[in-house]
């Protein structure tokens, strides 16, 4: 098992990675806590549940499981957990464990964060992508207009990485997860980034799944502990997610998931900054890599002006402009503004080179 420590500004944090941790997550608790509540989704507790709450026997744990997709990080859903907790008379002392994915961990650590002005979460992540959004302490619901605009900072006391959930997850789970860490190894990992245009899903290996996660993980921490509160630096980690959000809001039938999205809007953020900085990034490599792992790349029906509508409202924007993350190579991040007009012309540009593979 790896350990990994986290330095928040209220208190540090341990981040454990390895196998069989859900039988043993009573272990893990720094506190004896007065009442302990597990908050999960359909998806996840009929594989994991069970596990999770007979090391928790001591406690009687309460239970919720809400409908799993991103439609349950919603004020409703928010409101009618909170509603629950105070029901069953959870108090300061008491313990939230998020067990899921990215939506779980977002939904239950900003119910933590608010419950009776802040208790204690614990993050047991149980997908890919959610090794990302585990770590570092952001928490939110979405609103209509936008992901994530309604949120706060509040670090878990500890992030429990049972390696085995992931063993069995869907391709496309697979797909969506490794987008955070391609990220991560644009920003601050280029061998990383070398390792990964070699890798097929289909034949990917544990040991090296197991090695991609904690390497992004390492990035993720260095990157909060300098600046946990998103002043400046730990934007970088929004690398791809501003046209990301805008596809993941923007489409119908919600086919393409978050981390897929977010593969999409990388390499936007590549085709940008080969423009706005005179320079070649390996954008065509890496949309080969994504059409040989299968990314939705289709998105020739995508309507502009809604894209343009969810990228306004972006919670990075200021001051009327659009914000991007962008590379001026390699590892070299940088934070650029743009008018409306600009960001749709790139927009409308990166469409038509993406139906032809940048090979134009």
């Amino acid at each position: 098992m790896d350990k990994i420590m986290v330095k928040s500004i209220t208190h540090n944090y341990p981040i454990y990675i390895g196998n069989h941790l859900l039988a043993t997550i009573n272990n893990y608790l720094s506190e004896d806590y007065s009442r302990i509540f597990v908050i999960t989704d359909t998806n996840v507790a009929k594989l994991y549940l069970k596990q999770v709450l007979s090391s928790l026997k001591g406690y009687d744990p309460i239970i919720e499981i809400v409908p799993a997709g991103e439609e349950s990080k919603s004020i409703e859903m928010y409101y009618n957990i909170q509603t629950k907790a105070l029901s069953e008379g959870l108090d300061r002392k008491s313990l939230i464990i998020a067990l899921g994915g990215g939506v779980i961990g977002d939904l239950a650590g900003f119910i933590a964060a608010t419950f009776m002005r802040g208790i204690d979460y614990i993050q047991v992540p149980t997908t890919i992508l959610a090794h990302d959004s585990s770590v570092g302490g952001k928490v939110a619901i979405n609103h209509e207009l936008g992901k994530n605009l309604i949120g706060s900072f509040h670090a878990p006391k500890a992030v429990i990485f049972d390696l085995q959930t992931i063993q069995t997850l869907p391709k496309e789970e697979v797909r969506s997860g490794y987008a955070e860490i391609m990220k991560a190894a644009l920003i601050a990992r280029k061998h990383l980034f070398n390792e990964l245009m070699q890798l097929d899903f289909l034949n990917i290996s544990s040991p090296d799944m197991h090695k991609h996660i904690f390497e992004s993980i390492q990035v993720k921490k260095e990157i909060v502990e300098r600046d946990e509160k998103e002043s400046f630096e730990r934007m970088y980690l929004n690398l791809g997610h501003t046209l990301g959000h805008a596809i993941e809001l923007g489409q119908v039938k919600g086919n393409i998931l978050h981390g897929e999205a977010v593969a999409i809007g990388i390499l936007f953020s590549l085709f940008v900054s080969e423009r706005v900085y005179n320079i070649k990034l390996p954008i065509t490599q890496l949309y080969n890599w994504m059409n040989k792992n299968e990314y939705p790349l289709d998105l020739a029906n995508v309507n502009v002006d809604l894209l343009m509508d969810k990228m306004k409202r972006d919670k990075k924007n200021q001051l009327d402009l659009i914000t991007l993350i962008l590379l001026n190579g390699i590892n070299n991040v940088e934070i650029k503004s743009f008018s409306e007009k600009e960001i749709r012309y790139y927009v409308t540009t990166f469409l038509k080179s993406l139906i032809g593979g940048f090979n134009d």
